[in-house]
């Protein structure tokens, strides 16, 4: 598996689906992988990049920036409200705002900044309670909250349970993306993506399918 496997299964997935070529993004999540594995990746013309933690990022891409033209990196990890102005100024989309509280954090900082990412809003989907993300149930009342705070909301975000179905919460959150006019969907990750596509997905996490499994030491 690699880069161009992963290409070619979304190339195939959008065409299984009647959609359009090119109208799934893929972020390759290069979370805790080796500089040299990401850089392989940067030299076969990938410029869309996913990190989960903001203080990681700041220590890999800005070199990776100045040195390879047109690179994107999306924040799909949990963000803290004390990092928030730094992710605004690294990242180019959060994929994570999941409570008031960040919202109006990120709010305030793009008031000040002048300029604010594309923004994502996290639903749990699965209800889980270690997990973060608004409610399926509260989704319609956060996405009205934070476009009352003049913020760029693009889409949803959800992480399934890992033992459930995924497709049923693909579904679940293309059917709250739609009625709230959203046509952002990030979800689908390396076991599932097609699935996701299938379903509406328009940015696809996919890690090590591209990159090789983890190390984390």
């Amino acid at each position: 598996m690699g880069l161009s496997d992963i290409r070619d299964r979304i190339a195939k997935a959008e065409a299984d689906a009647g959609r359009a070529p090119g109208s799934v993004e893929l972020i390759a999540v290069s979370k805790v992988q080796p500089l040299e594995r990401v850089e392989a990746v940067l030299e076969e013309g990938h410029r869309l990049f996913g990190e989960n933690k903001v203080q990681e990022a700041r220590g890999k891409w800005p070199e990776f920036m100045s040195r390879f033209e047109g690179v994107s990196v999306h924040l799909i990890g949990p963000l803290q409200t004390n990092k928030a102005r730094q992710a605004m100024e690294l990242f180019s989309a959060i994929h994570s705002v999941d409570r008031p509280k960040l919202a109006t954090t990120i709010a305030r900082l793009a008031q000040e900044m002048g300029q604010c990412p594309d923004l994502f809003l996290q639903v749990n989907t699965g209800e889980e309670p270690q997990k973060a993300g608004v409610l399926p149930a509260e989704a319609d009342a956060f996405i009205a909250e934070v476009r009352a705070l003049d913020l760029p909301v693009k889409g949803l975000m959800c992480i399934p349970p890992a033992e459930e179905t995924p497709s049923l919460h693909f579904a679940l959150l293309a059917k709250i993306a739609e009625r709230n006019g959203l046509t952002g969907l990030s979800m689908g990750m390396s076991s599932d993506f097609e699935e996701a596509i299938a379903l509406g997905a328009t940015h696809v996490r996919v890690g090590s399918a591209i990159f090789g499994e983890r190390d984390y030491g």
